[in-house]
């Protein structure tokens, strides 16, 4: 059942708590991971003896009747290891199973988190249009009031009318940005997407002096941590346990078989009892043992280029979020710099035209350079496992 969601506002923990206990993507693998256990008790059954119990009884014209009861036991002896392939199978698939939840559980981890951070930003980008457009309105007030005095054109009034209006559309536009972002938080805890969050702020990270790492070293890290990679690996002894099996189908086995019988008919009660050896050896049966073979085969091979291609995207996805988190860190050591002198030549341009001796132009450049300043560009990194 998913989780009620707590009062007050929330942290990164409890964001990412909540999204592990109830976003129904853990509760969905969770339940695969069990049925796929059930199986191995399946495979197992095929160890020990089954037993079944008969029972008839009817009455013939004129008035004769007759009862029979039967009992009869049977144990498998030997089948040339198609008992041990499907356990085998088995096995690797519930291996499968459970590293396909820990790939689960720590995707819902790793969108938790973004989604937290991507909430965060969208509020802030939301914060920085409100100014944006606080300060075009400062500016165009300013305009208004010089064009009213006669010391301004009334081209410099539309320009300055223009870029607030402009300043407007983008604050409308962040907002619908800022709530949909917010849904996504929602539907990401499990809960509807109108479900209002309000989130803790965030903590600033402290950005590494340095992220100096082989590459090739972090890439083989990943290929022994990443759970999918562990899946597919699974998947391929699954298949190739599963080719065992196509093929010990088509050969002999050994039963033992044991019965007993009472039957009873015109008052006269028999019993019968036998035990035996049964060997069954496959003659014909329209090559369809061979063609499981070939399929079993053909899966094999397609689940062994499937591991191939997940080995290269690992390869891919590390190097792409080594490059990003390079890129994202020296760029922001740049950030503090430049809205500090965003922010002040923004000011000077406007104090200047508001004494008379700048233009409009040159405000509305410094401010749109200072929205810029406001808004860097965001990173995002694939996961690593």
């Amino acid at each position: 059942r998913p989780l009620d969601l707590p009062a007050g506002a929330l942290g990164l923990l409890e964001v990412i708590n909540l999204a592990l206990c109830s976003n129904p993507q853990t509760r969905e693998v969770w339940a695969s991971s069990r049925a796929q256990a059930a199986q191995i008790g399946v495979s197992k059954a095929g160890y020990l003896p089954s037993a079944s119990l008969s029972a008839s009884g009817n009455r013939n014209s004129p008035g004769v009747s007759q009862r029979s009861v039967g009992l009869t036991l049977s144990y498998l002896l030997y089948d040339f290891g198609t008992r041990a392939a499907s356990m085998e199978s088995a096995h690797q698939l519930l291996a499968a199973a459970n590293a396909t939840q820990d790939s689960t559980v720590q995707t819902v981890f790793l969108l938790a988190v973004q989604s937290f951070y991507q909430t965060q930003a969208a509020q802030a980008a939301l914060n920085a249009a409100l100014e944006s457009e606080r300060a075009a309105k400062e500016s165009f007030a300013a305009a208004e009031a010089r064009y009213t005095a006669g010391s301004a054109t009334p081209a410099d009034k539309l320009q300055a009318q223009t870029a607030y209006s402009q300043a407007t559309l983008n604050r409308i536009t962040v907002n619908g940005n800022m709530n949909n972002t917010k849904g996504a938080l929602a539907n990401m805890l499990g809960l509807d997407a109108n479900k209002n969050i309000v989130l803790a702020a965030a903590n600033t990270a402290i950005v590494p002096a340095s992220f100096d790492r082989d590459i090739s070293a972090l890439i083989e890290e990943a290929r022994l941590r990443r759970p999918d990679l562990q899946a597919a690996a699974a998947q391929v002894k699954a298949a190739e346990a599963s080719v065992d099996a196509a093929r010990a189908a088509g050969k002999p086995s050994v039963a033992l078989t044991a019965s007993t019988n009472q039957t009873s008919a015109a008052g006269i009660t028999s019993h019968g009892s036998s035990l035996g050896i049964n060997l069954s050896v496959p003659l014909f049966s329209g090559f369809a043992p061979t063609y499981r073979i070939r399929a079993a085969e053909a899966q094999m091979e397609a689940q062994t280029a499937q591991l191939e291609r997940l080995r290269l995207q690992v390869a891919l996805d590390v190097w792409t979020a080594y490059q990003n988190l390079i890129t994202a860190t020296q760029s922001l050591r740049t950030t503090a710099d430049l809205l500090s002198s965003a922010g002040q030549s923004e000011r000077v341009a406007l104090g200047r035209y508001k004494a008379g001796v700048g233009s409009i132009l040159d405000v509305l450049n410094a401010q749109s350079a200072l929205a810029s300043a406001r808004h860097p560009k965001k990173w995002h990194s694939p996961m690593l496992g």
